[in-house]
């Protein structure tokens, strides 16, 4: 791939310029499904469901389901009660591209690890009071994807429909304040790695969430405004879709909630201050350049600047280039 002289310097700046790889070519498929897969919505109060018993879902088949696609890049072990899954939430697909809603932050590996892994319960039960999260759950995440990386509402902290307000990038993601990437949509993507037959996530409740289509490749049938229902078996499932609520509308099982989020949950810590929306903004490239270096480039008044960074142990990185050639640095220290 040939880069010119100004892209070469942007890069050695912080001794990138030898890492260069390529970038990877876009997934077009991206947030959307076929047109046979375009689900339709009851709103049936929650106690019209079939019998069943106080849980679902047999441990025995989680590691099989989904996390096994992605090992190397994911971890999970499991007591009685939960599967933990390990991973530093950094997916394989481009990252942040499209977003022309963007508040600076870029995304950094996070540490779902050890005590600080992501819980899915192994027997999952079923609410009495189904908690939506058209009004409720607009911190944290509200599912984890099986490639390590988390779900959160698809309205932000303000309410508002992420993906329509363009602050989600190519693959529905984007990164927070703490500088965490995680998307705000069903990453039906995965689909074409796992198959119809295997979840693409889990609600933090423990119900699967499936793609585009039935576990079987049939047709979607008829979801709840949960984006959910039970199967023949009466075993419940939600599903990953191209419209609202594009993932699990809520959390359909038991769930502890606190300060509006789902608790216990992984934390993620910042390692700089939370900055604000840069106005007229688009981001056009994401590159991984190797060893924990990254490059963003970003268009604003027809102009490229960059944000290059790398994590050097518990050291972070960061040039700013603007549109007028100015650099800046910023070094921060993880603590902890």
């Amino acid at each position: 791939m040939k880069i010119s002289r100004r892209d070469f310097l942007r890069l050695s700046a912080l001794g990138l310029g030898s890492a260069l790889a390529t970038a990877c070519g876009l997934d077009e498929k991206l947030l959307t499904p076929s047109p046979t897969a375009q689900p339709t919505h009851t709103h049936l109060p929650p106690t019209q469901v079939p019998p069943l018993a106080t849980a679902t879902s047999p441990s025995e088949i989680l590691h099989s389901m989904g996390f096994d696609a992605f090992e190397g890049k994911v971890q999970t072990h499991q007591d009685d009660y939960y599967l933990y899954v390990e991973s530093d939430g950094m997916p394989d697909h481009p990252l942040m591209i499209g977003i022309k809603s963007w508040q600076q932050q870029v995304p950094l590996p996070q540490f779902y690890t050890g005590n600080n892994a992501w819980r899915i319960p192994l027997n999952p039960v079923l609410a009495e009071q189904p908690l939506s999260a058209k009004n409720n759950l607009y911190r944290g995440a509200i599912a984890l994807a099986v490639n390590g990386v988390p779900i959160f509402n698809a309205l932000n902290n303000r309410g508002d429909d992420a993906y329509l307000a363009g602050e989600l990038d190519e693959y529905g993601g984007h990164s927070g304040r703490a500088d965490d990437y995680h998307y705000h949509v069903a990453p039906l993507h995965l689909e074409e790695v796992v198959g119809p037959n295997s979840p693409i996530a889990y609600a933090l409740d423990g119900f699967p969430i499936y793609g585009s289509t039935e576990p079987d490749g049939s047709p979607l049938a008829e979801l709840d405004e949960y984006n959910g229902h039970f199967d023949a078996h009466g075993q419940y499932h939600y599903h990953g879709t191209s419209t609202y609520p594009y993932i699990n509308g809520g959390m359909r099982g038991i769930v502890e909630v606190r300060d509006d989020q789902i608790d216990p949950q992984p934390q993620t810590v910042p390692i700089r201050p939370f900055l604000q929306p840069l106005r007229g903004a688009t981001i056009t490239d994401f590159q991984e350049l190797g060893d924990e270096s990254y490059s963003l480039e970003y268009q604003i008044n027809g102009q490229k600047a960059y944000v290059n960074y790398r994590v050097s142990g518990n050291t972070y990185i960061f040039e700013f280039l603007d549109s007028s050639g100015n650099i800046t640095t910023e070094s921060y220290t993880r603590k902890g």
